[in-house]
């Protein structure tokens, strides 16, 4: 039986949530600068103070939420409340006549993000039989990944069909917002926990001591190594630098998440039969190889082979870090376990894209992506030296 067939098939739906709310967000997130900017006449400024505060309130809301899951014992009722806002969020955007209803959108569809990534995280860790944890995870991503670059390539369809109507693509977009919340309500139920388990509180030291060193190991290794994978937006601005028209910015990320989907199953599969750190290593190097090809010039010939690598060190290692923590954590803690995670990377997260963006103004591209290789070099030995160890399923 391969992998694939033994996964449960609540495992595979939850996959397919995250594809369909993948879709309904990209069709929005991949014309919203330029909604913002040409419809509503925002000024830049103004447009990077709402994705920061949107990607903040995402972060401190995981956090809550992984607790919140853990102390209640239940993992599906905060992952649903957390889809059902984000497609909820959706109508928003295509109601907006200015820039305060889109922040409260985008905040309302950020709080949503964030009520749903760790409980969800923790539900797949959950679901998987022990030995095929990674390649769950690999299949949650992959599915994932799908729905990123069919959002921007249905975006662009239909904004050629209407005529650049920005409004009728966000209608559109509420569809599969909202399928994706009813599959997670009827197609995914939660394992039973064991009988007289005593209900956790994550937030008192006795239970935060229980996550142990080899766990704050991983976290420390993915703060590190997000510094070095700073925002895919860089990625298009160095094709632009290479005389990409504008018109086809958004086949960058798509060209990137056509290789990450492809990847992300089957390295999600090899994560459970070789070492994690070996294979980890390995996804860190292919960085270094993509950092090195960006840096080196701005043409077709190295940025296209920067973007392919780039989307195959995302499908080495996303994955493979959730199966770290997974591994690493206690099972009553995990969603405790992955929302601190995320915090982290995500904090690591803007520090690197602001340090991206800094390096890139004063001294050029080839600097933000040097930059982004030393990173990642500086992961690779941490990596090599610091073996996380695992705890008992």
């Amino acid at each position: 039986m391969t992998p694939a067939r033994a996964l449960p098939g609540a495992i595979w739906a939850l996959g397919f949530v995250s594809l369909l709310m993948d879709v309904s967000s990209e069709m929005i997130h991949s014309l919203l600068p330029v909604f913002l900017y040409s419809a509503l006449g925002v000024g830049t400024a103004v447009i990077g103070m709402i994705e920061g505060a949107a990607e903040a309130t995402a972060l401190i809301v995981k956090v809550f939420s992984g607790v919140v899951s853990d102390y209640w014992g239940r993992r599906k009722p905060a992952a649903l409340a957390g889809y059902a806002l984000g497609a909820l969020s959706k109508p928003l955007f295509a109601l907006a006549t200015g820039p305060g209803m889109v922040v409260a959108a985008r905040l309302i569809d950020r709080v949503g993000k964030g009520i749903r990534g760790a409980p969800r995280d923790a539900l797949v860790a959950d679901l998987a039989p022990p030995g095929l944890r990674g390649a769950a995870f690999g299949l949650r991503q992959a599915l994932d990944t799908i729905g990123a670059f069919l959002g921007p390539m249905l975006a662009m369809a239909l904004m050629l069909a209407w005529s650049n109507d920005f409004r009728a693509v966000f209608r559109v977009a509420v569809i599969p917002g909202m399928c994706a919340a009813l599959l997670l309500a009827v197609a995914v139920r939660e394992p039973a926990h064991p009988a007289g388990r005593e209900r956790v509180q994550p937030l008192r030291r006795a239970a935060l001591r229980a996550l142990s060193a080899g766990y704050w190991r991983v976290v420390a290794l993915g703060a590190v190594f997000t510094l070095a994978r700073f925002s895919e937006a860089f990625l298009v601005l160095r094709a632009r630098d290479g005389g990409l028209p504008i018109a086809y910015a958004p086949l960058v990320l798509i060209g990137m998440n056509v290789v990450y989907a492809a990847a992300a199953y089957p390295c999600g599969k090899l994560a459970d039969r070789v070492s994690h750190t070996r294979l980890l290593v390995a996804g860190i190097a292919v960085l270094v190889l993509a950092d090195a090809a960006l840096a080196y010039g701005d043409r077709w010939y190295f940025v296209a082979p920067g973007i392919a690598l780039w989307g195959l060190h995302l499908a080495m290692t996303q994955g493979l870090l959730a199966t770290m923590v997974a591994a690493t954590a206690p099972p009553a803690l995990r969603g405790t376990a992955f929302g601190l995670f995320n915090l982290v990377s995500g904090i690591a997260m803007l520090v690197g894209s602001t340090g991206a963006g800094l390096l890139w103004e004063r001294y050029g591209a080839s600097a933000t992506f040097l930059a982004g290789g030393a990173f990642a070099a500086g992961a690779l030995v941490l990596t090599i030296i610091r073996r996380p160890s695992r705890v008992a399923s």
